[in-house]
């Protein structure tokens, strides 16, 4: 099974669009996919139609209590898709850091629950808040793959430097090395902002960045409205064609790393 966390230290770059475009693309390919809500704003699970603060478990009953593999299978959600189920969010969420953020233990609460599941799916997709806490260090901890998205201007840049020195920090305490891809989000050709942007990501981050973007799409939004992942709402729009090319990117990336451990 591989997990994928979609991360960053910075709000609005796409990320929950990101986990949902991908999700949807590996769920039409025949994968079971599992989305995990690490979020308390829970925009993931509202995505799906689902109502998070009216279910009696969710993510947040993972930190609060020791979770069987079937106690974690009853915390699932189905959605509308046959093959993307949803570990949904609450705001109680919020409140983790400041009740248990000093405790010892707490980093590797997602990476046992996952590995608990890891025999009912092919992929697990976790959705991150933008803030360095005890859930990104967790969906950090827990991932085969972290995918940042990184709108092309230059503010998000400087959020994507804080995120790799998160990712510098934490990697002291990690076996093996964090595998990441930086993925250029809202790319608009028309701007001269963007094109520098790209630019500038490439000159630092080099082999680290996806050599595509992600373009402006108002069929995104569109697709949030209707509550359809993008690639059932309108197949051949030039944001669903970027993030097919993406996935088809990481895929390989990931039978690369696979064969090399091998």
């Amino acid at each position: 099974m591989e997990v994928w966390t979609v991360a960053n230290q910075k709000g609005g770059v796409g990320k929950t669009t990101t986990t949902i475009a991908l999700a949807g693309l590996l769920a039409e390919s025949g994968k079971k996919v599992l989305l995990i809500d690490t979020d308390p704003h829970a925009s993931l699970s509202y995505y799906f139609g689902i109502e998070s603060e009216d279910l009696d478990l969710s993510v947040y009953n993972l930190f609060v209590e020791v979770s069987s593999t079937e106690q974690i299978l009853q915390s699932l959600c189905p959605t509308s898709y046959t093959n993307i189920d949803i570990l949904p969010a609450t705001m109680g969420l919020a409140t983790l850091d400041r009740s248990f953020g000093a405790k010892g233990g707490m980093g590797l609460i997602l990476k046992k629950a996952t590995q608990k599941i890891s025999q009912y799916y092919d992929y697990v997709l976790m959705d991150c808040p933008p803030i360095l806490g005890v859930l990104m260090v967790n969906a950090l901890a827990a991932s085969s793959r972290i995918i940042i998205p990184v709108q092309t201007e230059f503010l998000a840049l400087k959020g994507l430097d804080r995120m790799i020195k998160t990712l510098d920090l934490m990697q002291v305490e990690q076996a093996e090395p964090f595998t990441y891809t930086i993925v250029p989000t809202m790319f608009d050709k028309r701007t001269k902002a963007s094109l520098l942007a790209y630019q500038k990501l490439q000159e630092v981050y080099q082999e680290k960045v996806w050599p595509g973007v992600i373009p402006v799409d108002t069929n995104f939004r569109n697709a949030s409205e209707a509550q359809k992942v993008p690639s059932d709402f309108s197949a051949h729009t030039r944001g669903v064609l970027a993030y097919k090319s993406l996935l088809t990117y990481l895929l390989k990336q990931t039978a690369l790393k696979l064969a090399a451990t091998n």
